[in-house]
C-alpha cells in the first residue's frame, strides 16, 4: 500500500467522518501503523499539497491537513464503484460511446480511454465502447473543455440475448476478472469467522480494514457491473462483493477506535 493511497483511504474511509481534517502529529500516528517514517509522510504530504490535493491551514504551531475539493470528488466516484451495485433488471439497452481524437494529440486519447474504462465502458472496437449503464453524460462532462475530442453517444439494443453476451466476451476480460474474484474470495472467505468474533483488533483491525479496501478496489474499476444475464457460468464478483462488504462493516468499529485513539493522543 503506497502512502499516497494510504492518505486518500485514511480521510475516504475515516478522517471523512472526523471533521474532514487531521493535524500533522495524527497523520504521521495513522501512517506509522502502516510502517510509514514521519520523513516519508512529510514529503508526500507536501506534495500532495503543491500537487491540488491537499489543503493546509495553521492552528498555533500545528500544520491541519484536509482534502481539497478535487480529491473529495475523486474519492466519492471511487466509492461508489467500490460500494455500489446497479439497481434493478437491465432493459436490454446498450450506451455506447464513439469518440474521434486527433491522430497526434495521443495523450488526450489515452486519457479519454483511461476514462471510459473507469466509469465501466468496455472497448468493444477502436472507437466505439460501451456500456450496459447510461453514462454518456458523465464522459461528455469530463471532457467539456476539450474541443479536440469529439464524442457521440447512441442508445441501442442488439439483435438478441445470445449477441449481447457475445458483445459483453469481447469488451471485457471477463475471464480474467472472475479468475482475480475467485482467489480474493478464496483469501478473506475463510477470515470472516475471526472478523464476527472480534479478531483481530485495535491496530491491526486498522491495518486488516485497509488491506481489504485496498486488495478488493481494482477489481470493481475493471469491472462493468454487468447485468446477471451477461456474465459467465460460476461468476464469483457479486459473492466476493458481499464478502467484502460484511468484512468490511465487522471491521470498521476496531478500526475506528483506533483511529480515534491515535488522532486523540495527538490532540488531532
Amino acid at each position: 500500500m503506497k502512502p499516497r493511497s494510504l492518505v486518500f483511504d485514511l480521510f475516504g474511509d475515516y478522517l471523512r467522518y472526523r471533521g474532514g481534517e487531521v493535524r500533522l502529529r495524527g497523520l504521521v500516528g495513522l501512517m506509522d501503523c502502516f510502517g510509514v517514517p514521519e520523513s516519508t509522510v512529510r514529503v508526500v504530504a507536501a506534495r500532495m499539497r503543491k500537487e491540488g490535493w491537499l489543503d493546509t491551514r495553521r492552528e498555533g504551531r500545528e500544520t491541519v491537513y484536509a482534502l481539497t475539493d478535487m480529491s473529495w470528488r475523486l474519492l466519492d466516484e471511487g466509492r461508489e464503484r467500490i460500494f455500489a451495485r446497479a439497481p434493478g433488471p437491465w432493459g436490454g439497452q446498450w450506451h455506447m460511446v464513439i469518440y474521434s481524437v486527433p491522430e497526434a494529440d495521443r495523450a488526450l486519447r489515452e486519457q479519454l480511454r483511461k476514462k471510459l474504462s473507469w466509469l465501466g465502458f468496455g472497448m468493444l472496437s477502436a472507437s466505439v465502447w460501451i456500456s450496459p449503464h447510461d453514462r454518456i453524460a458523465e464522459v461528455r462532462e469530463s471532457f467539456a473543455d476539450q474541443p479536440a475530442v469529439r464524442i457521440d453517444g447512441l442508445h441501442a439494443r442488439s439483435e438478441g440475448i445470445a449477441a449481447d453476451r457475445d458483445m459483453a466476451a469481447r469488451s471485457w476480460d471477463l475471464t480474467g476478472l472472475n479468475k482475480e474474484y475467485g482467489e480474493l474470495l478464496d483469501r478473506y472467505r475463510p477470515r470472516l469467522a475471526d472478523y464476527r468474533a472480534g479478531v483481530p483488533r485495535g491496530r491491526d483491525a486498522l491495518v486488516e480494514r485497509m488491506r481489504l479496501v485496498h486488495d478488493y478496489r481494482l477489481l470493481p474499476f475493471r469491472d462493468p457491473d454487468l447485468p446477471p444475464e451477461l456474465l459467465p457460468e460460476g461468476w464469483a464478483g457479486r459473492l466476493l462483493h458481499e464478502v467484502f462488504l460484511e468484512a468490511h462493516g465487522l471491521l470498521r468499529a476496531e478500526a475506528e477506535g483506533h483511529v480515534d485513539e491515535v488522532i486523540g493522543g495527538t490532540g488531532g
